[in-house]
C-alpha cells in the first residue's frame, strides 16, 4: 500500500486530476476502475474522483509496489540535490524565486535531455528540502516568464502552486513591468515609444515587423518603448520597456526601427556581429532582462554581465 497526504500544492483541485498527475503512466480507465474498487481511497472512504482536495486529506492506493512503479509520474532525474545554483539568486520568499539567468542556456526544456533553468531551480528546492522526489509527482515549479537562450537576465519562478497561480496571471495581466538592456547599431537620441504587428513564422522560427495590420490570422499587436543610457561612436545602450511580450519582440522591434541588437543572429547585422566577436568575443546577443517593478512596490534588478563591459570598452575605442 501508498499512502499520500495532500499539501498545500495539490489541495483545491479535483480528485482526479490529483491521480492523472500521480499516476500519470495509468489509462483513466484504469484510474476509474481503482476507485470503484476502493483500491484507491480518500481519507478510508471510497470515492468518484470529483471531490475537491484540502490540505490534510489522505490518499491510499491498495496496489503492490510493482503496480506503483509502473504506473507512477515519472520525477526529476539525474539531478542532483545541491545547496546552491550555478547563477545568482536575485529574489528569494516562501513562493518565488527570482534568479539572474546566464546567456546560453535554456529557460525551459525544448528535448527531453536538456538541461534547463528549470531542472536547475528544482535541483536548488531539493537541496533545500522545500520539495522532495514525492511532491514532484505531483507537483513541479515552473519558471513563468520565458527568455530566449541566448538572452541573460531575471528568471522568475513559482516555488509553489500559489507563487504559480500569481505570477502566471501578473505576467497575464502585465502587472509586472519588464525592463531589459541592450547595445545596439546607431545612436539614438530620445525616448520612442514604437507601435506595430508581429508575424511569426513557425517554420524559420523567425518574426516579421510590420507598422500597420497585414491582416494576417496570426498576427499580433506589439508595443516596445526604448530610451538612450548612453550613445557613443555610432552605438546605443538601450533601456527597453517590453509593453506586450511576443516572440522575438525587442530583437525584431528594434531592428524593424533600425537599431540591431549586436550579437543577435537572427535580426542583428552579421558584418557588426562579426567585429564584436572577433575582438571583444561576443558570443550572445547583448539583451539583457535588467528590471521587474511589481504592482505592490516590489523592484527586482540584475545588473548586466561582463559581455556588455567588454562589449562598450570595444566602442569606446573605435572611431565613427
Amino acid at each position: 500500500m501508498q499512502q499520500f497526504v495532500i499539501g498545500k500544492n495539490e489541495a483545491g483541485q479535483r480528485f482526479d486530476r490529483y491521480l492523472k498527475k500521480l499516476l500519470g503512466r495509468a489509462p483513466d480507465s484504469f484510474l476509474y476502475k481503482m476507485l470503484r474498487k476502493k483500491n484507491i481511497t480518500l481519507n478510508g472512504k471510497k470515492a468518484g474522483g470529483a471531490e475537491q482536495l484540502s490540505v490534510g486529506d489522505e490518499v491510499r492506493l491498495f496496489f503492490s509496489d510493482e503496480t506503483f512503479e509502473k504506473f507512477s509520474s515519472p520525477s526529476v532525474r539525474g539531478l542532483s540535490p545541491v545547496r546552491e545554483l550555478p547563477f545568482p539568486v536575485v529574489y528569494e520568499d516562501t513562493d518565488i524565486l527570482i534568479v539572474n539567468k546566464p546567456s546560453g542556456m535554456l529557460s525551459q526544456k525544448a528535448a527531453p535531455d536538456d538541461l534547463s533553468a528549470n531542472e536547475y531551480i528544482i535541483s536548488y528546492l531539493l537541496g533545500k528540502e522545500e520539495l522532495t522526489e514525492e511532491m514532484l509527482c505531483t507537483f513541479r515549479p515552473s519558471v513563468c516568464n520565458r527568455l530566449d537562450r541566448n538572452t541573460s537576465g531575471l528568471l522568475a519562478a513559482g516555488k509553489t502552486l500559489r507563487g504559480l497561480q500569481e505570477l502566471s496571471e501578473a505576467f497575464r495581466e502585465r502587472a509586472i513591468r519588464k525592463y531589459y538592456r541592450c547595445i545596439v547599431k546607431g545612436e539614438a537620441g530620445e525616448t520612442v515609444h514604437i507601435k506595430g504587428w508581429l508575424v511569426k513564422d513557425e517554420k524559420t522560427n523567425r518574426v516579421q515587423i510590420f507598422p500597420e495590420n497585414p491582416h494576417n490570422l496570426s498576427a499580433q499587436e506589439i508595443e516596445t518603448e526604448y530610451r538612450p543610457v548612453r550613445v557613443e561612436n555610432g552605438y546605443s545602450e538601450l533601456e527597453v520597456h517590453l509593453i506586450t511580450g511576443r516572440t522575438h519582440q525587442i530583437r525584431a522591434h528594434l531592428a524593424s526601427d533600425g537599431h540591431p541588437v549586436i550579437g543577435d543572429s537572427k535580426y542583428g547585422d552579421r558584418a557588426e556581429n562579426g567585429i564584436f566577436l572577433r575582438e571583444a568575443g561576443i558570443r550572445f546577443q547583448l539583451l539583457h532582462a535588467c528590471r521587474m517593478e511589481f504592482a505592490d512596490g516590489r523592484v527586482v534588478a540584475a545588473d548586466c554581465g561582463e559581455e556588455f563591459f567588454r562589449a562598450w570598452e570595444l566602442i569606446c575605442r573605435r572611431e565613427k
